[in-house]
């Protein structure tokens, strides 16, 4: 801690500010201020984030001025307030930092390109949020630390004080509020971590497209020969999963931006979903969860501290946050060359969609601007139809162009550099969710093994009648009867009845985005 550091120009008073505490330091402080903090028998930090154990996206705002509101994509993701309500929120926020007796700074940068990176300061009041974006941002050297100057955006993170419901543009007691021109983030009434993390994305998503830099909502890893791939997916399809590969580096898990130079992670490291987590499905990530780890709303035994990873008693959104370099074949720095193959990641639980099919570039598109993925709806009260979910780009919530930007950056991209696309289903087989089952990891591993060796490039494929996909009939490792869906059904009336409903609602969804795409990629959809 620097004597001389302070946040005064803040309208922070607060005189006792811990910046930069390394992690032993934070475990202390952890132990001694966090309510419900323990230590796990691995060594990691576990914590509770308090009645949110999750994003709050709909509580999202974003200042409107008219230096930035051209190039926003308004609606129900990006959310518009005026400056005056960010100023009353924001004014709310430092009040309520000036009644902390200690505070946290962390300072780290955001990208590790040192030509695209941004300098990021979090001021918060917990030691967990100081060691997760101590984890979450690329942290900085004592001399980078001491030369580190005016941050290039501020977040202030009062979590533990609510948002004033009777403000103008409130929905809710939780705020995220976001300026463009005053560079800075003001969260309220959420003391999820995941929200900084977030916040600083969108703010990536915002600047990066305009200087031709593609920001992506994807993870990243590089072979012995230095071909990249990257996967696209939203949560729950194996993003960070399929990435963690032991034969290959890691780049990063969950957000990058694709430049002239080639790929780079955006963050200093990893947010892994922590649920059902196994030593034998995901050995990487299992053995990540060490001293340094932040272990959100997980179940633990009270004598051991041994924590069980199949109890979602707290919520279903049990998280590691990590530093990278505790996955043993992490590329440090987190940089790569352009990728070679893109892999579009769904979890289909209507089991439609073949495991593994080539995309056309202009399927690519329309995949990447659908953003598909099936959920289980309900099942608590007996509702076992899927539920589909698209999100634009695969990241939609943390988007703020219009989606055809990004696309038009990954296409642009994709055909400069030669990149192969693929869409691979991590989700259901042999029928949908209640009936069929779900895709063995190693099966898929296999497919992703098939496309990184190039030996998926070279068998006979058979076009999908509904969504003109070129299926593989054989991979390496993976039963040929599981490749082609309807093969696997025993009842293939269901199947095209079930086929021709998902193609339906696809059709439906990309309604919102005809406007804009070309003819190409509207007819690179499926047919009902």
């Amino acid at each position: 801690m620097s004597e001389a550091f302070t946040l005064e120009k803040y309208n922070i008073e607060v005189r006792n500010i811990l910046r930069n505490g390394m992690p032993a330091v934070l475990y202390q402080e952890a132990m001694q201020y966090e309510k419900d903090a323990a230590i796990a028998d691995t060594g990691a930090l576990m914590v509770r984030s308090g009645k949110k154990t999750g994003r709050s996206p709909t509580d999202k705002r974003v200042v409107s001025h008219p230096d930035s509101k051209e190039d926003v994509w308004w609606g129900p993701v990006n959310v518009a307030i005026d400056e005056n309500t960010f100023e009353i929120n924001r004014e709310r926020a430092i009040d309520y930092l000036n009644t902390r007796g200690k505070l946290y700074v962390v300072d780290g940068f955001a990208g590790w390109d040192p030509k695209e990176r941004i300098k990021v300061r979090i001021v918060c009041t917990r030691p967990y949020h100081a060691l997760f974006m101590w984890n979450m941002l690329i942290r900085p050297t004592e001399d980078e630390l001491a030369k580190f100057g005016e941050p290039d955006y501020v977040v202030f993170n009062a979590g533990q004080f609510p948002a004033n419901r009777h403000t103008t543009g409130m929905t809710s007691k939780t705020s995220v509020d976001l300026s463009f021109e005053q560079k800075e983030i003001v969260i309220l009434g959420t003391e999820y971590a995941g929200e900084m993390k977030k916040g600083i994305f969108s703010v990536m998503n915002y600047i990066m497209p305009k200087k031709g830099v593609l920001s992506m909502h994807c993870s990243a890893n590089e072979g012995d020969d230095g071909d990249v791939s990257i996967f696209f997916g939203l949560s729950g399809t194996g993003k960070t999963t399929l990435s963690a590969d032991e034969h290959r580096k890691l780049i990063g898990d969950d957000e990058h931006c694709w430049t002239d130079h080639g790929v780079h992670n955006i963050e200093g490291g990893c947010y892994a979903k922590a649920i059902n987590l196994s030593a034998e499905n995901e050995p990487e990530i299992f053995r990540a969860i060490k001293f340094g780890t932040v272990l959100e709303n997980v179940i633990y035994d009270g004598r051991s501290h041994n924590v069980d990873y199949d109890d979602v008693s707290i919520t279903q959104n049990t998280r590691a946050a990590y530093p990278i370099d505790h996955i043993p074949n992490a590329k440090v720095p987190c940089m790569g060359g352009h990728p070679r193959n893109i892999i579009l990641l769904t979890c289909d639980a209507f089991g439609v969609l073949p495991p593994v099919s080539k995309l056309t570039p202009e399927q690519a598109m329309y995949h990447f601007i659908s953003g598909y993925t099936a959920k289980v709806a309900g099942t608590e009260m007996g509702v076992t139809e899927p539920e589909a979910t698209f999100s634009a780009c695969f990241g939609a919530a943390f988007m703020v162009w219009h989606p055809s930007k990004y696309a038009e950056l990954l296409a642009e991209k994709m055909e400069t550099h030669n990149s192969t696309a693929w869409l691979v289903n991590t989700g259901w087989s042999g029928g949908a969710y209640g009936t069929g089952s779900r895709m063995k990891l190693k099966y898929t591993r296999a497919i992703i093994d098939a496309i990184h060796d190039g030996s998926l490039l070279k068998v006979p494929v058979e076009v999908d009648p509904i969504f003109g996909l070129a299926v593989p009939t054989t991979c390496n490792g993976v039963p040929d009867e599981l490749l082609v869906p309807r093969n696997t059904w025993a009842d293939k009336a269901a199947y095209d009845e079930t086929a021709r409903k998902l193609a339906q609602l696809f059709n439906d969804n990309f309604e919102q985005f005809k406007e804009g795409s070309s003819d190409a990629i509207i007819n690179a959809g499926p047919k009902v």
